[in-house]
């Protein structure tokens, strides 16, 4: 079992930045992608940005976020990042982090997490 905690989140204008974080404890490495997901007031959870956890990063991003946000990871710390930069208010929503245990490739990993944080509320005003 993984368990994940993520901080970082809180209020920013527009063009705004914030850096999320996710610490991760438990089996760690059975982890073979961790992603970020949102979920925003009404609307359904959708996925964000995700990298690979072993050997070389490969990185996946939604279209809308894409040069805007970049997902790293350190894996010695345990620790995902996701740093937003140009935040926007259509960005407002409650960012979790998750991890996937299964191979996925490309938009195969926009889906299929395990495990889940409790999320972190991220409110960019206008």
């Amino acid at each position: 079992q993984v368990q994940l905690v993520e901080s970082g989140g809180g209020w920013v204008q527009a063009g705004g930045s914030l850096r999320l974080s996710c610490a991760a404890s438990g089996r760690t490495l059975s982890s073979y992608v961790m992603g970020w997901f949102r979920q925003a007031p009404g609307n359904d959870r959708e996925f964000v940005a995700a990298i690979t956890w072993r050997n070389i990063a490969r990185t996946y991003y939604k279209d809308s976020v894409e040069g805007r946000f970049t997902i790293s990871r350190d894996v010695a710390k345990n620790t995902l990042y996701l740093q937003m930069n140009s935040l926007k208010p259509e960005d407002t929503a409650v960012y979790y982090c998750a991890g996937r245990t299964n191979y996925c490739s490309g938009s195969g990993c926009f889906a299929g997490y395990d495990y889940w944080g409790q999320g972190t509320q991220v409110t960019v005003s206008s």
